[in-house]
């Protein structure tokens, strides 16, 4: 599954999508649609009809969801409070992790503190295993969630909701809601903000939780003790220094921040501080992170700037995503100086399609598949005409892609 996070989740309803009148308002409120924010709701039951018809196209995708679901059914649950090694609190319902990119400094005797080698993943980070546990509920929910919404299978829906309850309600293994040691570097912090960039799947959480709610496993103890806990987190996500922390950062980081404020916000009906918030980053996000030439410049310091640049693209597609359900037009903006998201988007386009060398530092292999969910979305929303082209060249190698149920328009 891909790592665009800004993308992945999950669908609904089984009715038609008809065009609206040309300039009248989308009524979602006469249609079943799913409660999702990430993902477009009209793209989603269109693609589940196309699967019920049997589209050639879609058929594949959905082949590689159903197996995917089946494998789902059989992994989990997943929990913080199985680690062995206990955060610094004594407590293990904290989540904890370590610094990818920070390693024994091997002058040291007891190689303390660890020192930064930007781009390297160290091993031991293997030994705190909440990230992967994370990130692996994540990918079970997201499949088990879309499974659900096509194929109306309970069995899906149930085990999502016992992998969520077991992640955020059930007291003997619930999370706190809190990222205070995610990232620690050993011989410096225990934790750090940074940390909150593993917390962005957050966005697909909820979005997976909307798919989930026409479940007869779904009810409302659940929902009200999921929201709970939501609302604890939202209020340290933006109260907390390491929230703060994240919250000015001048990377991708900052945007990955909001995405998850967000989505958060959405999902708790705080919709005046989600707009606030994809409002100011008009100028902080895009005007300040992105030049007028379309380069990233805190991304390119990097040494997988290629992988960057591109992640922070995913991050911005996100919030830009986010933003139409406050009615903040993200994709069109730009700057008095004419900078903007697919100005970013056209500096990358020859690196993408191969046709220009990468001139910046990228130690690793690039996976180019990204860019198809990033053209996907761009003749979605910013320009059709421009970016279709673009998207066909990816799109039969991706036939088999779970993103094209999500995604994929045509």
């Amino acid at each position: 599954m891909k790592r665009i996070l800004f993308i992945l989740c999950v669908v609904i309803i089984s009715n038609i999508i008809t065009s609206p009148i040309l300039g009248q308002e989308k009524d979602y409120n006469s249609i079943d649609y799913p409660k999702v924010f990430l993902l477009d709701k009209e793209i989603l039951q269109a693609n589940k009809q196309k699967i019920l018809s049997k589209d050639k196209f879609l058929k594949t995708s959905y082949r590689k969801l159903y197996a995917g679901a089946e494998k789902a059914l059989d992994l989990g649950p997943f929990s913080v409070t199985y680690k062995t090694k206990l955060p610094p609190s004594g407590d293990k319902h904290d989540y904890m992790s370590q610094a990818s990119y920070w390693w024994a400094d091997t002058s040291k005797p007891d190689g303390l503190p660890y020192i930064r080698k930007d781009g390297v993943v160290n091993p031991e980070i293997n030994n705190f295993t909440d990230k992967k546990n994370f990130t692996d509920m994540t990918r079970c929910v997201y499949y088990l969630s879309l499974a659900y919404y096509i194929t109306g299978e309970e069995k899906f829906a149930g085990h999502a909701v016992k992998l969520l309850k077991v992640w955020f309600i059930d007291p003997d293994t619930k999370m706190n809601p809190n990222f205070k040691f995610a990232q620690a570097i050993p011989g410096r912090t225990t934790g750090r903000g940074t940390g909150l960039i593993e917390a962005r799947h957050f966005a697909e959480i909820i979005d997976a939780i909307g798919f989930l709610e026409s479940s007869t496993y779904w009810d409302k103890d659940t929902e009200i003790k999921i929201k709970d806990w939501f609302e604890k987190y939202y209020l340290w996500l933006t109260e907390s220094k390491e929230g703060m922390h994240e919250e000015s950062a001048k990377n991708n980081h900052g945007i990955w921040y909001d995405v998850q404020a967000v989505s958060i916000a959405l999902f708790l009906n705080k919709n005046d501080a989600a707009k606030k918030i994809c409002e100011s980053a008009k100028t902080k996000r895009i005007g300040r992170e992105i030049e007028p030439d379309g380069k990233q410049p805190f991304e390119l310091v990097r040494t997988k700037s290629l992988g960057y640049s591109t992640f922070n693209l995913e991050a911005l597609f996100s919030l830009a995503k986010l933003a139409q359900n406050v009615r903040v037009d993200l994709w069109h903006y730009e700057s008095p100086d004419r900078r903007s998201i697919s100005k970013a988007l056209d500096y990358l386009i020859p690196f993408y399609l191969k046709e220009k060398e990468w001139q910046y530092k990228q130690i690793a292999e690039f996976e180019y598949s990204r860019a198809y969910p990033i053209f996907l979305a761009a003749e979605d929303y910013i320009d059709y005409d421009k970016y279709k082209k673009y998207a066909d060249d990816f799109r039969a190698a991706n036939q088999r892609d779970v993103i094209n149920i999500v995604f994929n328009k045509y």
